[in-house]
Parts: structure tokens; C-alpha cells; sequence
């Protein structure tokens, strides 16, 4: 009855918790957080809405840097050059689609020459194609049109296999990787086929993926066979991706530090979501699945329910606490005070507790007989006492009304603190093995014995534990992974009378097999790459240089051209972390739908590397100020640059940015690295007591200050499962957060999170854990890709008849040498017949 009464208690009274904050000391300290508390009391909901990528015009600006903005003058003045000499005065828009045609197929001939500044100089006229002929546009709108249509031209014209053949060349090219190394500082130049290149690839990759209403059958059927080309092992017999990721593990392996890796890993990440499908493609083929191994249907859409939530309240800031206590104290002082001048004459004045508790109770009539006047309803421990955070609020003013100073507005009416959900957002769950446990405890308790894992059979147990197990199995929810590891057991144990087992030639699949023997390499440079963009990160001399494609030849020499340079620079990381965020989340999804020990994999390869405390440093910040950071210029991002006539820049100009309260891609680099955590600590013990080790809760809650209803999901996802571990003290200083929790996240019906009456008594054995996971993950991996399988388990023909019946292939060739063939080695060669019995 006491922790239902605990779990009421912060859905009415709608508390403000503490957070794991220290008491102010110093002015400097306390400056910082009178403007922490400031803008925590301002944040505006944000109007953000989660998908795949931005606007595609967001995701073309993106590819470019801003210190590259010389060359796109370049790439239309050399095809000026060539184009001139072959249209007579005519104009791109102009010619029909033939002679466009035989204008590409021109190029596509020059870029064959064997110099290299004249295939440079070619392909850069193929990018000014790819980018929209846009010195004969006149809107942005024009140069998107003309960009879609010279693109799907481009690919039909077979474009991309030529390209892929000198991105290949120059990817070996040893003399440039060697020139690189040697060079003190590398900028733009040493990169510029490599650029061009790439941009190229991933304009194309781009405009065919996303989809458009003035779609033509002929490009309809172009992007499938674009994406099937992309997903097989065409490209020297692997999918095209895994050349990204080579290219990854070789400029993190300090061997070609001149590539361009923004460009690399934008790429890479457009390659995989094509090929593989976005969040809602993800969500059709779950729904395939499921039905396919004949499991009830999902109860809800994921994506459906997430954009529906609202953004909760932040967490109160240690200023904001200090206040508030400071005007209970006053008006405590205030209502004493009148009290007694009301009682001159009668008797002394009445104790603190009850008045305080009386005034609590008249405010949110909340009549209680169940509650103790006296706060001494749980014994707590001296440790839990003294571990207790401090500035938070005494326990005996919680309940009392906190009116905020006259000019910000209150933070609540008094009537919507009791106005509930109608529903709770998501359909509650069951596994198999909470009705096993549940049952088990129950038996102990009831009967004295077990019966394993029979969860039908409920003799001598009495009525309620019978409508217990029925509510349970009512809600059950048996997941695609269960069902694969329990076939995989199966194939473990039962090897011959089960036989092959049948694995579809998925675009997932295809690419894990190409995958699996780098896979290590492959996790460990992305979180690199990562670590190097995280703006909590500090310059270190053994640092990857992640700015190869982004520093100019000559360094600013101007306060503008350094403004501008910075800004370059902080919007490159950003997109960096962006692209990398976003590729391991498909990865984990993709992978997990596909098998579950393919995830398990790739997850114990990104636990190993430390990805846990690396996502948590990067979170360590102040996440409002990255949200709403504004690392950008506006007029110079492309399209709007080739189009409109360049103003001046000034100081002014680089500091205005765009009016919008929050920059998208910061939002979704955060949601994506929050979505990562919590897929590598669900269900894991090991890793959830990892996150309780490295203190995550404090930072966790500071993510809270973002409104946004998805962030905010995810933290409480990760604050849920740690919450039993953090002690009473913390439950009862964060009743808002838990509130929060229990308002947003997914109920499991006999979990414990909330109270933490029966702590995991398992012992945190990591190493245990993690070694019998890969030990899964080997037997999985050899039992479906070691071709060299035991031979003792291989079946063997016996049978004369059937040996010699087998059909053997033989080279087209052999019926000319066939009698030589006979001669020499049948008829010439005597058979020692005693030598083949002693043999024997």
C-alpha cells in the first residue's frame, strides 16, 4: 500500500525534484546557475519533428563546406568550356533529352584520358549537371527540378560505374596517401578529386532515394534498380558501402589522411538508408516478420504513438530550488504569524507538522487517512540521509503551494494538477520469463515446490494469483528475437535431423556477410570519428585531423574570414556526428530485425570501444546550448548561394543565423545518440549498472531541460532501468521524474522499477555476461558463415551408383583434349592393384 501510495503521490501534486546538483559556492558558480535556471524556466516546447533526414535542400546544403563555395563558379565555367564548342549558343534547359544524352555520353568517353587534371576537369562539368545547371536558373525551386533531372540522366547514362571505378583508383592511389602523410597541415587541395567525386556519388544517391509527387514511371523504376545495384556485391563483388567503410578504417588508420571523410560518411549513411529503408520501412518489415513466424500482430504503431507525445515540464535548476525554499520559509513565517495573532489568549501555539500538513491538504484536497501526519512514515537510513544531494527541498514544504514572483507567469493552475491521461500511451507488456518468475515465487511461497518453466498448470494456488497470471498472459508479448534464439538453440542442439537452415539473401544480410570480417575495425574508427566531433572533446596531438575538407589553403587572415572559418568549422562537426549517429542507429535496427545475434554483435563491438561513456561525455555539456546552436550561414548555403547575388558578409550577417529555436540536426544527432544507448543497455544488467558506475543520472537529467517529447522519452527510458539502482534518496528528491517515467515510458506489469523493494541480487560480473553473449554470438557466426565446417558432421554418399551418377562440371574445353586426356592418364598409368588392398 505504501508504494502505491508513493507512485500517487507525484502524478498529483506535480513536485519539483532536485536533481543531483551541489549548493552554490562562489559567485561565479552562482552566476552560472541563476542563468541555467533562467533558461530552463524558458524553454519554449520545440516543434520538431523526427525522420530520417531534414529537407532534402537541408541535406544538399550539408555535403558542402563553406570555404568550397569558390568552386562552384569552377565546376560551370569548365563546363562552359566544353559544352559550348558542341551546342552552338543553345542552353542546357534547351536541348532535348537525345542531345543531352549524347552530351553525357561525351564526358562519360573524356573520362577515360589518362591525365588527370582533364578527367578533374571533366568530372566537375558532371557536377555542375548533377548540382542543376544552376547559372540557368532563376529559382531555387528551377535548380532542384533541373538537379532531379540530370541526375536519373546521369544514372541511365551509366555515370555511377564509371565513377565508382576512379573513386576505386584514387582510394589506391598510394602516391597521394604518402604525400598527405608527410604534409604538416593538409587542407582543401589535397582532396580535391576525392571531393568532386564524392559529391557527385552522393547527389546522385540522394535525389533518386527521396521521393518526389511528379514521380515518372521511368524513375520509379530506376531507383529500385539503383537500390539493388547499391545493396549487391557488384562493385568487386561486394555492396558499395563496404568501400565507404574501407575508406573509414583507412583515414582512421592515419594512412590516407586527406580524405575528405564528411563527404565519406555522408555517403555512407544515404548508401545504407536506401538500400535498407528508413524508420518506417523498418517498421513494414516488422510487421512482415511477424507474421511470417505467425506472432500476434504489434500492439501499436511506434513512430504513430512517439509523434503524438508532448514535451513534459524540465526539471527544477538548483537556483530555482534555492528560491523556492527560500518563499516556503517566508511564507511559512507569514502564515505562523497571523495564526497566532488569530489565538491570543488560548492555547500555545500548535505544533509545526500538523499546520503545515493541514495547509497541504486544504490546498490540493487531498484527504488522506492513510497518510501519518508525522513524515516519519519511512525509517531512513543514516547513509541514505547523509547521501542526500544538497540544496533540495525539506520534506515538510513539498507539499506547500510555491506562488512564483509576479513576472513570470505560474507553472501550473491548481485544477490541471489533478486532470489525468485519459490513457496511457503505450499498451503494457509481458515477457515469457516474468510469468516463469512470477510463477515460480509463487509456487515457493504457496506450495513449497517448483514446477520449471509450466506456466499453465495452477493447482493449490489460491484465486488472485489465477486473475494475476491471466492479466499477464492477457498483455504477453513475444518478440522476433525470442523466436530467433530459440530456433537458433534448436539448430545448436539438433544439427542433422534439423539440417540447413534456409537464410534469405536480404540487402541486411548481404551486407553483414561483407561486413563480418572487419566488423571490429569498422565500430572502432566510426566512434573515433565521433569522439573527434564531439564538442566536449579537447584538442589532443594524437587526435584524428577530421578537418582535411573544410581548412583552405591559405588560413584566414581577416576577423571575418575567421568568424567565418569557425563557424565552418563547429557546423562540420556537427554534420559529422550527425551522419555517424544516424548510420550506427540503422545498423543496430536493421541488424536486429535481421538476427538478433547480428545486433548482439555489432552492440558488444560498440560496448567494448566504450561507446557508453563516450555517448555520456558527449551528453556532459549544456545540451540546450548545442540544440540551439547556431553554426550556420544561411546565405551561403547551397542552393540560395548559386542562385541569389552574394552580399556583403559582415559580422552582423554571420552572427544572424536563422530565427528558428533549435538547429534540427543537433536535435537529431542527440535523439539518435540517445536511441543508441538505450539499445546497447536494454535487458543487459551488466550494461545498465555500467550507466549507474559512470553517474549518467545527473546528466541524463540535464537532457531533460530539452522539451521535446521524443528526447525526452528516450532519457526516461535510460533514467528507468537505472532508477532501483540509485538509492531511496534519489527516488524520493526526483518524484517529478519519476512521474514523468511513469506517464511516458512502456509499463512492464511486474516490474519493479519504481520502488526498488527487491534489488537485482545478481552480482555485476561484466566479464561473465559479455563472454557467455559472445560465446552465442560464435556458435552463430560459425554455424551460418564458417565454411569450413567440421567435416565429422558432413553427411557421406556411400553409394557407388549414386557417386558415379553425379553430375561434374567440366570446361567448356575438355571434349577436344579428351583422348590425350585418357591416354595419359588412364591408359599409360599401370594400376598397382596389391598397392590400393595394403593401402586399405
Amino acid at each position: 500500500m505504501q508504494a502505491e501510495d508513493n507512485m500517487e503521490v507525484p502524478l498529483l501534486n506535480n513536485l519539483n525534484d532536485t536533481g543531483d546538483r551541489a549548493r552554490p559556492k562562489g559567485k561565479d558558480v552562482f552566476k552560472d546557475q541563476q542563468k541555467e535556471s533562467e533558461s530552463s524556466m524558458e524553454s519554449p516546447n520545440l516543434e520538431f519533428e523526427y525522420g530520417d533526414t531534414d529537407m532534402l535542400t537541408a541535406e544538399l546544403s550539408e555535403l558542402y563546406s563553406y570555404t568550397e563555395e569558390p568552386e562552384f563558379s569552377l565546376n560551370r565555367d569548365y563546363f562552359d568550356e566544353d559544352f559550348r564548342s558542341h551546342a552552338k549558343g543553345r542552353r542546357w534547359i534547351q536541348l532535348t533529352v537525345e542531345e543531352q544524352k549524347a552530351h553525357v555520353m561525351r564526358l562519360l568517353d573524356a573520362l577515360e584520358v589518362t591525365d588527370r587534371d582533364k578527367r578533374l576537369k571533366v568530372a566537375r562539368a558532371i557536377l555542375y549537371l548533377a548540382q542543376g545547371v544552376f547559372d540557368e536558373c532563376d529559382t531555387e525551386v528551377d535548380v532542384l527540378h533541373w538537379s532531379r533531372h540530370n541526375v536519373f540522366l546521369l544514372y541511365d547514362m551509366g555515370i555511377f560505374t564509371a565513377l565508382l571505378e576512379l573513386l576505386s583508383m584514387e582510394i589506391d592511389n598510394n602516391q597521394a596517401c604518402s604525400s598527405a602523410v608527410r604534409k604538416p597541415a593538409i587542407s582543401l587541395a589535397d582532396s580535391t578529386e576525392l571531393r568532386v567525386l564524392l559529391s557527385i556519388m552522393y547527389l546522385m544517391v540522394e535525389t533518386i532515394r527521396v521521393q518526389t509527387e511528379d514521380e515518372r514511371p521511368e524513375w520509379i523504376a530506376a531507383r529500385e534498380a539503383f537500390k539493388n545495384e547499391l545493396g549487391s556485391p557488384l562493385y568487386n563483388g561486394e555492396p558499395f558501402a563496404l568501400l565507404l567503410f574501407t575508406m573509414v578504417t583507412k583515414f582512421c588508420s592515419m594512412n590516407a589522411p586527406h580524405f575528405p571523410m564528411k563527404k565519406v560518411l555522408l555517403l555512407l549513411w544515404k548508401t545504407i538508408l536506401f538500400t535498407l529503408g528508413g524508420f518506417e520501412e523498418l517498421q513494414e518489415l516488422k510487421v512482415r516478420c511477424r507474421e511470417r513466424l505467425h506472432l500476434p500482430p504489434l500492439p501499436e504503431d511506434s513512430i504513430k504513438v512517439v509523434r503524438a507525445m508532448r514535451a513534459a515540464s524540465p526539471p527544477a535548476s538548483a537556483m530555482e530550488l534555492i528560491e523556492q525554499q527560500q518563499q516556503q520559509k517566508r511564507g511559512r513565517r507569514s502564515r505562523r504569524s497571523a495564526f497566532v495573532d488569530s489565538l491570543e489568549g488560548d492555547s500555545p501555539f500548535p505544533k509545526k507538522q500538523p499546520l503545515v500538513k493541514q495547509d497541504s491538504l486544504d490546498t490540493y484536497n487531498e484527504r488522506d487517512p492513510f497518510k501519518n501526519d508525522d513524515a516519519r512514515d519511512e525509517e531512513e537510513d543514516p547513509e541514505d540521509a547523509d547521501s542526500g544531494i544538497e540544496g533540495e527541498v525539506d520534506p515538510l514544504d513539498r507539499d506547500v503551494i510555491i506562488q512564483p514572483p509576479p513576472p513570470p507567469p505560474p507553472l501550473r493552475p491548481p485544477t490541471e494538477r489533478v486532470n489525468f491521461p485519459k490513457g496511457l500511451p503505450w499498451a503494457p507488456k509481458v515477457r515469457e520469463k516474468d510469468i516463469e518468475h512470477f510463477l515460480e515465487t509463487s509456487r515457493n511461497k504457496f506450495i513449497g515446490f517448483t514446477l520449471g518453466s509450466d506456466t499453465e498448470t495452477l493447482v493449490g494456488l489460491p484465486r488472485p494469483i489465477h486473475e494475476s497470471v491471466k492479466t499477464l498472459k492477457q498483455h504477453k508479448y513475444v518478440s522476433i528475437a525470442e523466436v530467433q534464439i530459440k530456433r537458433e538453440e534448436e539448430l545448436q542442439q539438433c544439427p542433422l535431423t534439423l539440417g540447413e537452415e534456409e537464410v534469405e539473401e536480404t540487402q541486411a544480410e548481404m551486407l553483414y556477410l561483407g561486413m563480418l570480417p572487419n566488423l571490429s575495425q569498422y565500430v572502432i574508427a566510426l566512434l573515433k570519428l565521433l569522439l573527434a566531433a564531439a564538442p566536449t572533446s579537447k584538442a589532443k596531438t594524437d587526435s584524428i585531423n577530421i578537418l582535411a575538407d573544410v581548412l583552405p589553403e591559405e588560413m584566414p587572415i581577416t576577423v571575418l574570414q575567421s568568424m567565418k572559418l569557425g563557424i565552418d568549422v563547429n557546423r562540420h562537426k556537427e554534420i559529422i556526428v550527425k551522419a555517424i549517429s544516424a548510420l550506427l542507429l540503422l545498423l543496430l535496427k536493421h541488424f536486429k530485425l535481421n538476427h538478433i545475434y547480428q545486433f548482439e554483435i555489432i552492440s558488444q563491438h560498440l560496448v567494448f570501444a566504450n561507446c557508453i561513456p563516450l555517448i555520456l561525455k558527449f551528453f556532459n555539456q549544456n545540451i540546450m546550448s548545442y540544440i540551439s546552436a547556431k553554426n550556420s550561414i544561411c546565405v551561403l548555403d547551397f542552393p540560395h548561394c548559386v542562385v541569389h547575388e552574394m552580399p556583403e558578409l559582415t559580422a552582423e550577417s554571420l552572427e544572424a543565423g536563422d530565427s528558428s529555436q533549435f538547429c534540427w540536426r543537433n536535435l537529431f544527432s542527440c535523439i539518435n545518440l540517445l536511441r543508441i544507448l538505450n539499445k546497447l543497455t536494454k535487458w543487459k544488467h551488466s550494461r545498465t549498472m555500467m550507466l549507474v558506475v559512470f553517474k549518467s543520472a545527473p546528466i541524463l537529467k540535464r537532457a531533460l531541460k530539452v522539451k521535446q517529447a521524443m528526447m525526452q522519452l528516450y532519457v526516461l527510458k535510460l533514467l528507468k532501468i537505472q532508477t532501483k539502482y540509485l538509492g531511496r534518496q534519489w527516488r524520493k528528491s526526483n518524484m517529478k521524474t519519476m512521474s514523468a517515467i511513469y506517464q511516458k515510458v512502456r509499463h512492464r506489469l511486474n516490474d519493479d522499477w519504481a520502488y526498488g523493494n527487491d534489488i537485482d541480487a545478481r552480482p555485476w560480473d561484466f566479464q561473465a555476461e559479455e563472454c557467455a553473449l559472445r560465446e552465442s554470438i560464435e556458435k552463430f557466426n560459425s554455424r551460418r558463415y564458417d565454411k569450413n565446417k567440421n567435416s565429422d558432421y558432413m553427411p557421406v554418399d556411400n553409394c557407388l551408383q549414386s557417386v558415379l551418377g553425379q553430375r561434374v562440371d567440366l570446361p567448356e574445353d575438355f571434349h577436344y583434349s579428351y583422348e590425350m586426356w585418357l591416354e595419359r592418364e588412364v591408359f599409360s598409368q599401370p594400376i598397382q592393384w596389391e598397392g590400393l588392398l595394403q593401402n586399405q
